[in-house]
């Protein structure tokens, strides 16, 4: 609302201003456009304002009326005036009434305020009663809201006004014992499931149900139905009772490959557990059994046949430049001719709880037989001396191949030395701290403990029957082995097919 002298002083501005109702309100910042030409509009045709400004209402007269009837005859409601009628806002309503019915609007609430112990009374009374809160105050004369602010007070926000019946007690409990009861039934599904799942089909503890194929959950339904309904099952489970019965159907057709399975794991088991499907299809192609690498893959993976693979950190020999070094003469070229053309050869740790054994090899580049190898409990030169005395032992008298080595200590020695130069053997060695110049090598001992080594448990196996087992596996690897390179045949088989034996 604007006083006089604002208003006036408006408007002389606009006359001042030649009607620009932008100069007026830039200037002084006030009034909206339509009140401007209202108040100039007045001033034109009196002369003057006047003392003040004359508000008209929003609502018309029959509208308030309107408002105010629908208000007494449906409830007493501000809300549901508002929300039926579309209008006004509640203390706008709320003044009508006021206005229209007065006498309806008596503070009936006692002119005398009443003690901690009267409220708490009148609190007991409001419990106990079974009457309305509203009837109660109006009988009390006071207000309903009182009740609520003293209870509040008194008793705290959280606590309910109106208390259950002791009747209705026992029915909850009731209802609750039979959510409990339910709650564990679910709990012992769930665990016998779980069970199920790891007896079965040889899943972990922690395995999802809902990851399972319909074809597990089929299995596990199976095994269970005896103990709990099939409905509970497949909604446990998720499972459509259609899908259930096209799996059962399946499960109960004859087992394909029956016959192979058996092959296959006894393959795989004879083997040291490391034929992946390539090589256990060329040894049932050897027996005369015809399947794809696909289907034999699929059956290991049903059987649980997995090749286990590690890496650790390999011994190493070195121990400075004792003397010099020989050069590299087969700069990676790994491939031989011949036999008894290229030999490679290192040393290798096994740590066992029992102790650690160490393996020394000579490896022919021809085939990757070994030639011959000297196990023992010390890293020492005997071991290796051993080794290259068996193995010039094979040699003919024209052979003089190529001995490559890392740059251990072993392979520097005077001994070592000479007996290379006795046998005309040459002399190759690696750069230094380079392990892929001899890396044929360290292949072999990767596919040797991935095979027979990691992934086992020694704790209950001496040094000896260690040492005898790796010795059974070198013999098993040069004649029964197969080489996916060497047409999927062993080295000794290799070598008789091509006239050296």
């Amino acid at each position: 609302m604007f006083s006089k002298k604002d208003r006036l002083k408006a408007v002389k501005l606009f006359l001042k201003y030649d009607h620009s109702y932008a100069a007026v309100i830039h200037e002084l910042g006030y009034p909206s456009v339509g009140a401007l030409r209202h108040w100039y509009q007045e001033y034109k045709n009196t002369g003057k304002l006047k003392e003040k400004q004359n508000r008209r209402s929003k609502y018309s007269t029959d509208q308030k009326q309107k408002a105010v009837d629908h208000y007494f005859e449906h409830g007493k409601c501000y809300a549901r005036t508002i929300r039926i009628l579309g209008y006004p806002d509640k203390e706008t309503l709320r003044k009508w009434c006021v206005e229209a019915r007065p006498e309806a609007y008596k503070i009936c609430q006692s002119t005398v305020k009443l003690t901690k112990k009267q409220k708490v009374s009148l609190l007991r009374k409001a419990y106990q009663s079974k009457a309305s809160k509203k009837d109660l105050a109006q009988a009390e004369n006071i207000s309903r809201t009182s009740l609520y602010q003293w209870k509040d007070e008194y008793l705290g926000k959280d606590f309910p006004f109106k208390m259950k019946e002791p009747a209705n007690k026992k029915e909850e409990l009731l209802k609750e014992i039979k959510a409990l009861q339910k709650q564990v039934q679910d709990l012992q599904l769930e665990k016998a499931l779980l069970e199920k799942a790891a007896e079965i089909l040889k899943k972990d503890d922690g395995i999802n149900l809902a990851d399972l194929s319909n074809q597990d959950k089929t299995s596990l339904i199976n095994a269970l139905r005896k103990h709990y309904k099939l409905k509970t099952l497949l909604e446990r489970l998720k499972l459509s009772k259609s899908s259930y019965f096209y799996q059962y159907k399946v499960l109960s057709q004859p087992q394909k490959y029956i016959s192979e399975r058996k092959l296959i794991t006894a393959i795989f088991e004879d083997n040291f557990c490391s034929y992946g499907y390539r090589r256990i299809y060329q040894s049932l192609k050897a027996l005369g059994k015809k399947l794809s690498e696909k289907v034999i893959r699929h059956l290991m993976k049903e059987e649980k046949l997995l090749v286990k693979i590690s890496k650790r950190r390999k011994y190493s020999s070195y121990a400075g430049e004792i003397t010099q070094a020989a050069p590299n003469y087969l700069k990676r070229n790994f491939k031989a001719a011949r036999p008894n053309e290229k030999w490679l050869t290192d040393l290798t740790e096994f740590r066992i709880p029992a102790g650690k054994v160490y393996l020394s090899p000579l490896v022919d580049c021809y085939d990757g037989a070994v030639i011959s190898w000297t196990i023992g409990t010390q890293p020492n030169a005997d071991l290796v001396n051993k080794m290259l005395d068996t193995g010039i032992l094979q040699l003919k008298e024209n052979e003089k191949p190529i001995i490559h080595s890392d740059r251990g200590a072993h392979y520097r020695w005077p001994e070592w030395i000479k007996k290379v130069k006795a046998a005309g053997l040459i002399r190759s060695m690696s750069k230094k701290g380079c392990s892929p110049d001899n890396s044929a090598c360290e292949g072999f001992f990767g596919r040797l403990k991935n095979e027979m080594f990691y992934n086992h448990d020694w704790s209950q196996t001496t040094l000896k029957q260690f040492i005898k087992y790796l010795d059974g596996y070198l013999h098993w690897y040069n004649e029964k082995r197969m080489k996916i390179s060497l047409g999927g045949i062993s080295p000794l088989q290799y070598r008789e097919q091509n006239g050296y034996n």
